[in-house]
């Protein structure tokens, strides 16, 4: 397999850019071609060689990160590596995440070629093994599941203030082991999203 290529950009389209290295032009599939600008020296782009029968196709990805849940949809029954590449381009991997995990059909059927047939498959086959993707995920229901304590009093004040709920999740990471009251544990929290 190839883990990544490196060079120069040599010609940008739609669909794929094509990267000189060493005089070899390779044509890599990317989700946003046009990220890339012609005149880019020196880019990376991490790859999955695709090969079948009748093809081979390198796909290419700024991120391993943007790679590993490409190659994660590819094992999902109905999505090919074009429906992959679309997914991927749409960027926000951990909104795509919580649309996974949550079962999230009215999301997901929002990329090209996912039906709700799709959609249910997408959840099915990957609800819960995409944590690697995004360490700092916590599940939205299980944010206030401890009790009627001082931080969880603390935090449903941060709901009401406006705050996500994946900041009050990295914030009542950060204050567990802290004993205060409501007020100070408030503070200290404003403190944090604010830094």
């Amino acid at each position: 397999m190839i883990e990544f290529v490196k060079g120069p950009v040599a010609y940008v389209c739609a669909e794929y850019i094509t990267l000189d290295v060493s005089g070899v032009g390779y044509k890599v599939h990317v989700p946003n071609p046009f990220f890339y600008r012609e005149q880019d020296e020196h880019v990376i782009v991490f790859t999955h060689h695709y090969v079948r029968e009748d093809q081979q196709t390198l796909y290419g990805f700024r991120s391993r990160r943007e790679r590993e849940l490409f190659n994660k949809l590819l094992s999902v029954s109905g999505i090919g590596p074009k429906g992959a590449l679309a997914i991927v381009a749409s960027g926000d991997i951990d909104a795509l995440i919580d649309a996974i995990e949550t079962e999230n059909e009215k999301y997901l059927t929002k990329f090209p070629g996912v039906g709700k047939k799709t959609a249910k498959q997408m959840a099915l086959d990957l609800k819960g093994k995409l944590s690697e993707l995004a360490p700092d995920y916590v599940p939205n229901e299980g944010l206030f599941a401890q009790g009627a304590s001082e931080l969880d009093e603390a935090c449903e004040a941060l709901v009401a203030l406006g705050y996500s709920e994946r900041e009050i999740a990295k914030v009542r990471k950060a204050l567990s082991g802290e004993i205060l009251t409501t007020d100070a544990y408030i503070k200290r929290a404003l403190q944090l999203l604010l830094k």
